[in-house]
């Protein structure tokens, strides 16, 4: 292992050239180069900060010191979730010392210089970094996201390393920043499921779950799909690979940039292992999904996760047009995508029929759902299907988004052509 060698700047930074929140931060980010074994740190170009959202009084107190040593961040960085919604579209449960200690975690993310961006889909609000560009990612989906559709290049950057990259402008240089670590080793191949379910919304929370359980951290690449599946099929995909499993990247053969033949994702080598998905493994990889099953009962839906995209909320309109829910139906989003719904009126008809949109946070990270003993919660997502049951003690139904608002319409699980 070689060891980390630090250029002039990169030194003078962590002895303070630049301020005690920047040392603090290029301190913070050589020692974890040297834990990981990288022999350099590497410039990037953006960051998106996971760090913003609340899960104790330490987080804010990291925040704040790094605002008393006059940090700012050196590239642009846009805030993932944080625990409370800014816009005034939903209310939350947080305990008054919570909410405080949430709203000032907030605040010093903006002092730093972060864009108040606050949504999981970073790259739904125009930070698409160029292929190949080295960033600092955090946020499982985004980072998946980042890497596989985006074709730049981040590792998993937790909680509140992502900050320090972002404030000392580098990043260690190991993992998915090199290209040899990029490589498909294992071939995922769905060219024996049915091709209507492949173009069914679905498939790709189904897929992306299974796909997370047996590769775990694994880079595979998906072959066997006739089309592209779209951006939102890709979201849905990586998210749920990325709760069930480690996904950080994966590619799909003819669609990613990585991957437009297998020959070239596998980088001229043959795979480790080839995997053909079964009908069988999709529709237990679908029952997994759910955590409840034989129930009339229902007390929500939740949607986005990751956050509705325009087009997404185009489908939820046009399937709400003209209801009533007689259960509420959380719809979870960025601010980009709702002064889009606000703009075209779409914000109005969904809330008078009784769609509660969340925006800036979802459901699953901050207590917006009511608190109901053997609740039971419906989604699309399967990144909620993977969370929900642990951080909300709701039991889980999966379904289409058509599914979920029919069940949303009619007060207890429909799927299909149930009556």
């Amino acid at each position: 292992m070689m060891p980390l060698e630090l250029t002039a700047e990169q030194q003078s930074i962590a002895q303070g050239a630049g301020g005690e929140g920047a040392a603090m931060a290029m301190r913070i980010v050589a020692a974890t180069a040297r834990l990981m074994g990288a022999p350099s740190l590497i410039p990037i170009a953006s960051a998106h900060i996971d760090g913003a959202l609340y899960h104790g009084d330490s987080g804010t107190l990291f925040a704040e010191k790094l605002v008393e040593g006059r940090a700012k961040v050196a590239v642009r960085a846009t805030l993932n979730v944080g625990s409370i919604d800014l816009t005034g579209c939903s209310r939350n449960r947080l305990p008054p010392h919570e909410r405080v200690m949430a709203r000032r975690m907030m605040d010093a993310y903006r002092k730093l210089g972060c864009e108040p961006s606050w949504t999981c889909a970073p790259y739904q609000a125009g930070h698409r970094p160029a292929p190949g560009t080295d960033v600092a990612w955090g946020e499982s989906n985004a980072v998946v996201f980042c890497n596989s559709v985006l074709s730049a290049r981040t590792n998993r950057y937790g909680d509140f390393l992502d900050i320090a990259c972002a404030i000392a402008g580098f990043a260690p240089y190991y993992g998915f920043h090199l290209e040899e670590n990029r490589r498909a080793t294992v071939v995922f191949d769905v060219s024996g499921l049915d091709s209507a379910f492949l173009a069914s919304e679905v498939a790709f929370p189904i897929l992306g779950s299974l796909y997370g359980r047996e590769l775990g951290g694994a880079v595979g690449i998906v072959s066997g799909l006739a089309r592209h599946p779209g951006e939102d099929a890709l979201k849905a995909f990586g998210a749920a690979a990325a709760s069930a499993g480690a996904v950080g990247l994966f590619h799909v053969s003819g669609v990613t940039p990585e991957a437009p033949d297998l020959n070239i994702a596998l980088q001229h080598q043959p795979p480790e292992m080839t995997i053909h998905v079964s009908e069988e493994m999709v529709a237990d990889s679908r029952r997994r999904l759910s955590t409840v099953s034989g129930t009339d009962r229902l007390d929500a839906v939740a949607i986005g996760s990751p956050h509705l995209s325009g087009d997404e909320f185009n489908q939820l309109q046009q399937l709400v047009a003209g209801r009533k829910l007689k259960i509420p139906l959380y719809a979870c989003t960025g601010r980009h995508a709702l002064a889009e719904l606000e703009a075209n009126g779409g914000r109005k008809s969904l809330e008078d029929a009784g769609v509660v949109i969340v925006a800036d946070t979802c459901v699953v990270v901050t207590p917006i759902l009511p608190e109901a003993e053997g609740a039971v919660l419906m989604t699309n997502s399967g990144k909620f299907a993977h969370y929900a049951p642990g951080n909300t003690g709701y039991g889980v139904l999966y379904g289409s988004m058509a599914e979920c608002v029919e069940s949303a319409v009619a007060g207890r699980p429909r799927f299909g052509d149930t009556p």
